[in-house]
C-alpha cells in the first residue's frame, strides 16, 4: 500500500495515477507502480473499472505479479516539489482503516482468488465505524 500525506490527512491505497498522453491504462499502472515502489510487475488480470468523481474519467485497477521484489518508496514525479507519497508498505487488511479499504473493495478485491477464500473465513459481525 501507499501512504500519502496531504493537507493535514494521510491515507493508504494501491500505487497508482493518470495515464499520460499515448499510453494505456495498462502501461499506466505498471508506469505507476515502478515510479512509486521502485518494482517492475506483469499484470496478472484487471479487477475493476469504476468512474472517477475527481476527473469525470475512469480508475482501472490491476492484480499485478512482482515476483520477489521488494517494494520500496519511490516518488511522484509530477510532486518532486511537494511530496505526498510518505511510505510504501505490505499491509493485511486488519491493518488498514475502514475507509482505505473501502477503497480496495472498488479495487476489485474480491476478483482476487486468494482474498476470496480468505472472505469465506469472516464471520458475521458488524465493523461499520460509529458515525460521529
Amino acid at each position: 500500500m501507499a501512504k500519502h500525506h496531504m493537507d493535514g490527512m494521510s491515507w493508504y491505497c494501491l500505487p497508482g495515477g493518470g495515464v499520460e498522453e499515448g499510453e494505456s491504462p495498462e502501461e499506466a499502472a505498471l508506469r505507476e507502480l515502478e515510479e512509486e515502489c521502485l518494482v517492475k510487475g506483469r499484470i496478472l488480470m484487471k479487477t475493476s473499472t469504476y468512474p472517477d468523481p475527481m476527473t469525470q474519467g475512469y480508475i482501472h485497477t490491476y492484480y499485478v505479479d512482482i515476483k520477489d521484489q521488494e517494494p520500496v518508496l519511490g516518488e511522484d514525479p509530477e510532486l518532486k516539489e511537494n511530496p505526498i507519497l510518505i511510505d510504501i508498505r505490505w499491509l493485511s487488511l486488519d491493518e488498514i482503516c475502514e475507509r482505505d479499504r473501502a477503497y480496495l473493495w472498488a479495487a476489485g478485491l474480491l476478483a482476487v482468488k486468494s482474498f476470496s477464500k480468505e472472505l469465506e473465513s469472516w464471520g458475521d459481525d458488524i465493523s461499520y465505524p460509529s458515525y460521529r
